[in-house]
């Protein structure tokens, strides 16, 4: 239990600290409303939880020890965001933002999932801290290390979930209000795709490998 609390404490600060995650989730929850919001929150835990996966197996380590590895996964990232941000600004002279704020069908959803899921996987504060934190707080004595791991990954989704919905439904609110203008959307989407570029082109010159 002690091991838990200082888990969920240590793993709190980290998720309120807002990082490449949080950024595109406000991001796309402006530009998508709350259903698509809450999508990206989802497809982005899910992929987080793939990197705790990926510990569990061995592979983080890899990774970690592998600087071209890491590179690899960084700059991935960065030019998925880089040619999502860049898409996302050329299409701002629509009339309309991109309509995902109800119920999202199949056809709409994914899009706006597989983006939330490539971000969760190639997110490297995330990776480093499964990588280097998370095995921290495992009971070796107590044996199922890969199982001890993926149960504190599972408390850091539930975490995640929390945090991020709530970073999401605040983001959600604007994106009413600018619904409602053609020149308000035109100006919303731009910003999306600008600050989404911008966010791949960070992620491509900061967090180098440890």
């Amino acid at each position: 239990m002690e091991r838990l609390l200082a888990f969920c404490g240590l793993a709190l600060v980290l998720i309120l600290i807002p990082g490449p995650s949080v950024i595109f989730i406000v991001g796309r929850a402006v530009l998508f409303g709350r259903a698509g919001a809450l999508l990206t929150v989802a497809s982005n835990a899910a992929g987080q939880y793939l990197q705790v996966i990926a510990v569990a197996i061995g592979i983080g380590q890899l990774v970690e020890s592998s600087a071209v590895a890491f590179t690899f996964l960084k700059l991935a990232g960065a030019a998925y965001l880089l040619l999502l941000g860049l898409s996302t600004w050329l299409s701002r002279g629509r009339a309309s933002l991109p309509n995902v704020s109800g119920r999202p069908t199949p056809r709409a959803a994914w899009p706006v999932a597989r983006a939330g899921l490539v971000v969760g996987v190639t997110n490297p504060k995330t990776a480093l801290f499964f990588v280097v934190v998370l095995p921290e707080f495992v009971d070796r004595a107590r044996g199922g290390v890969p199982l001890q791991i993926l149960e504190l990954g599972l408390v850091w989704v539930v975490l995640v979930l929390i945090g991020d919905s709530a970073w999401a439904l605040l983001g959600a609110r604007a994106h009413s209000w600018l619904a409602r203008s053609p020149r308000r959307a035109s100006a919303a989407t731009g910003a999306s795709g600008a600050v989404t570029a911008c966010l791949g082109l960070w992620l491509a010159f900061t967090g180098n490998h440890a």
